[in-house]
């Protein structure tokens, strides 16, 4: 694969999952270069001048990528949608799209100084000085428009649930990283989850709205109501793109 938008590698060291964001034990974060790449397409595949969109992810874990991608792209993001069905993925969620307001990062910056103090770590005074960076982004960005973020715990699969807590909230870019491997996986006994997911998914979205998931590689999906429009593969991850008709 060849990034098409995200072409630039930048230091991504503030943004690193783990430090300043905080992070769930055992799940690898997704890669920020990546995810930018990945939001980017699915911008232009909603094609120029469709303004600022709701992003969601439905399997968000820590919320790690929706929060990075707020911090790069925040103007062309309202509002930021997070759920999962573990109830300790979706308190990580809350805290790390916390750090998207001033406040929260202030509150951020008093832990990593407490830590600091107690136990005098480099890599806290690292944390530290990054946070600092970030806080003086986000402090910019509020002056111009704040994003609205809201995390909540539900089932993927639970078509209902999902609509009852969405409510009037219509997402525009659904982005979402399958659960897959020892300490990402799906719950219930759905024989085929990812499509389970996207078919629940289909009613709440609108006609420009675009879907990509992410998954390992050789994942199947031909969904009922959507069409592809576009793949690509990298490293042992494959990401489909879908819009509904």
């Amino acid at each position: 694969m060849s990034y098409r938008y995200a072409t630039e590698r930048p230091n991504f060291a503030d943004l690193a999952s783990g430090q300043v964001f905080h992070s769930l034990p055992g799940h690898p974060a997704f890669p920020v270069r990546l995810a930018s790449e990945v939001f980017q397409r699915c911008l232009a595949l909603r094609g120029k001048g469709s303004g600022a969109v709701s992003l969601y992810d439905p399997c968000c874990g820590a919320a790690y990528h929706l929060s990075i991608l707020a911090y790069l792209h925040w103007d062309s993001i309202r509002q930021v949608t997070a759920s999962d069905v573990d109830a300790r993925a979706v308190q990580l969620a809350e805290h790390n799209l916390s750090l998207l307001t001033p406040q929260g990062l202030e509150r951020r910056i008093r832990e990593l100084g407490a830590m600091q103090r107690l136990y005098g770590r480099d890599s806290h005074r690292q944390a530290l000085e990054s946070a600092a960076r970030l806080q003086e982004r986000v402090v910019a960005f509020h002056k111009l428009r704040p994003i609205q973020l809201r995390a909540f715990q539900a089932d993927a699969l639970d078509a209902r649930a999902l609509a009852a807590q969405l409510g009037e909230t219509r997402p525009e870019v659904v982005f979402t990283d399958l659960p897959y491997g020892q300490h990402s996986h799906w719950q219930g006994e759905t024989d085929d989850p990812a499509a389970a997911l996207l078919a629940g998914l289909l009613p709440l979205l609108g006609a420009e709205s675009i879907v990509a998931i992410s998954s390992v590689k050789g994942l199947k999906l031909d969904p009922p109501g959507y069409r592809r429009v576009e793949k690509l593969k990298l490293g042992k991850r494959e990401i489909q793109f879908f819009q509904p008709g």
